[in-house]
């Protein structure tokens, strides 16, 4: 058997078996290298590619997928500093665990370190951001190696998915001739048994003393609180809310968390924390014995100081993945146990509860919270928080949101209220980048209807090429671009007080037309000046196919004095409640 066979029979092996393993999505960037796994996976029936000619954007754009998807996705591209510009995507897949097996091609032994052309070490290129790397074999045709092909293929899948799941990477040397024997590859494909390996593994569960132990303790607990950062499925928020109704502690709810948006019972789920936390009273009302975390640390930083100074209270961490997901440093009990089989168990353990005058008291404070926020609804101009505020009302039922860093994501944390529609909700919260987020949210429209990407101008900027995809793919998304015309997060940090070098090196404008991006990439554009048009255009888009983009042009320092006016009616409104509690 010659060079071409062997190449063909390993690396036909290795396709195979990603599909047997329920690979159906890989993302792919042209290049030579690469040529052999990019012929065999377009020529396999039971994977679909997707071309993105920049591998930066690919790999976001395949983070995307799978972070919709909940399935590992495949990434390929050739080898040199393409697989570099993998890196943030893989960092924000790692951090935010979603699962990627990311394939790089790479020059053979003999042409590494002699300067060839687009040969760089790529030997653990992605460090401890993967949760496992292997350097594959040359590839031979004798069984032993196929079979180890599609060992390390039907590995691949089972690692990245494995709680917690993450990206893994596969760096494969490869030598000419790159051009593999399709008409061989069915034919081997076909004689093929699947899977070589069947992998399978359970979750992470407690023994019933541990069980028994943590109920007694949420059972003596008469100021008990659960927060919900963001969470991978349905099932496992259906249960925490139960979980909350049998103990009646009020349940803190991220956006990402899923749970402001549904069919679940909302009466204990408080949605207006990130405003009334920032007020002092409040605060000092709620003085929690017991806390109990599921899912990533929420988007808010008045809710993280908030349970930093909570150290009185027994914190408990549960997470099925085993993970550290603890920044406020207070956690009591770090619990590895797949999060729905933790609130059935305890929840059936459960010998008492708090009572409803702590909820109340949350839920009344919630309430008046929510009565204030909605002032913003009087707005006559354009602003960011009235349209976070509109947006549950704009949105189609079971669409797909997906939302920038910096000030998007605060501003849905604030103004996003409860609702049945079933909107879900998704960011890239890993690293909380503002990097690849327009093509994230593409690689999401692939495999979500009505998916709308809520995104700063910063931001959309940063990955304005990523919209190729959109072009060339016939995407169908909605832009709500943003545009205060700089880094509008900045003016509410510190360093808005220095104002001699704030707008040069925070403030940042960038005075930009972004309607000539919409012309570029074949999108429909438009730019609104008034909330009637606004709704106008933005019910149109859903029957309107492909890429349209919807500017709402803000200003940076009235949307700043609009949001403390904001707070300062709010902390007015709570007072009010709290005094009334107390009489």
């Amino acid at each position: 058997m010659n060079d071409r066979d062997a190449l063909t029979a390993y690396a036909a092996s290795f396709v195979d078996e990603l599909a047997e393993n329920g690979v159906k999505h890989v993302v792919v960037s042209p290049g030579s290298r690469s040529t052999p796994l990019a012929l065999l996976l377009v020529e396999h029936p039971d994977i679909e590619i997707h071309i993105n000619v920049d591998e930066r954007s690919a790999a976001f754009f395949a983070l995307g997928m799978a972070k919709a998807l909940k399935e590992p996705v495949g990434l390929l591209c050739t080898s040199g500093t393409a697989a570099a510009n993998f890196y943030p995507a893989v960092i924000e897949a790692f951090h935010s665990r979603v699962p990627l097996i990311v394939l790089t091609a790479d020059r053979p032994h003999e042409l590494r370190d002699v300067g060839a052309p687009q040969a760089i070490d790529q030997i653990h290129l992605y460090g401890r951001q993967v949760k496992w790397f292997v350097e594959m074999a040359l590839p031979e045709s004798t069984d032993e190696m196929m079979r180890y092909a599609r060992t390390v293929g039907a590995r691949a899948v089972a690692t990245a998915a494995a709680q917690p799941a993450g990206p893994v990477h596969l760096n494969f040397p490869l030598r000419e001739p790159l051009i593999p024997n399709l008409e061989q590859a069915k034919e081997f494909r076909q004689k093929q048994p699947a899977p070589a390996v069947l992998i399978e593994s359970g979750m992470r569960t407690l023994s019933g003393s541990q069980i028994e132990s943590v109920a007694a303790t949420l059972s003596q607990s008469k100021q008990g609180l659960i927060v919900c950062g963001e969470l991978p499925d349905q099932e496992m928020k259906e249960a925490i809310v139960a979980l909350a109704e049998t103990l009646a502690f009020p349940l803190v709810a991220d956006p990402l968390s899923q749970l402001r948006s549904g069919s679940n019972n909302k009466d204990v789920i408080i949605d207006a924390y990130d405003t009334f936390l920032r007020d002092e009273a409040a605060k000092a009302a709620f003085s929690p014995d017991v806390i109990i975390r599921f899912g990533a640390m929420p988007v808010s930083k008045p809710l993280l100081l908030f349970m930093k100074k909570q150290k009185q209270a027994i914190t408990l961490v549960v997470d099925g993945g085993a993970g550290w997901r603890e920044p406020a440093g207070l956690a009591t009990n770090m619990i590895y146990c797949e999060e729905r089989d933790f609130c059935q168990r305890v929840g059936e353990k459960i010998t008492s509860s708090a009572g409803d005058e702590w909820l109340r008291l949350w839920q009344d404070v919630n309430g008046a919270t929510k009565n204030a926020l909605a002032s913003v609804h009087d707005e006559a101009e354009l602003s960011e928080g009235k349209l976070f505020a509109l947006l549950a009302d704009m949105l189609p039922p079971k669409s797909t949101l997906f939302v920038g860093n910096s000030m998007p994501i605060r501003d849905l944390d604030t103004f996003f209220m409860n609702n049945e529609k079933g909107i879900k909700i998704l960011a890239n919260r890993g690293a909380n980048g503002i990097d690849g987020v327009v093509s994230t949210a593409l690689g999401v429209s692939t495999v979500a209807k009505n998916t709308v990407l809520a995104i700063g101008d910063l931001s959309f900027f940063h990955d304005m090429n990523g919209l190729l995809a959109a072009k060339l793919q016939k995407q169908d998304i909605t832009i709500l671009l943003i545009n205060n015309d700089g880094g509008g997060i900045f003016s509410f940090l510190p360093q808005a007080n220095e104002k001699e070098h704030f707008e040069m090196l925070f403030g940042t404008p960038h005075g930009l037309d972004f309607s000539h991006t919409a012309k570029l990439y074949g999108g429909k554009y438009s730019k609104v000046q008034t909330w009637d048009e606004l709704k106008s255009v933005f019910t149109e888009s859903f029957g309107i196919q492909g890429l349209k983009i919807i500017e709402v042009p803000t200003e940076r320092e009235s949307n700043l004095h609009k949001h403390r006016n904001l707070w300062s009616f709010v902390s007015q409104e709570i007072k009010w409640v709290l005094n009334r509690e107390i009489s």
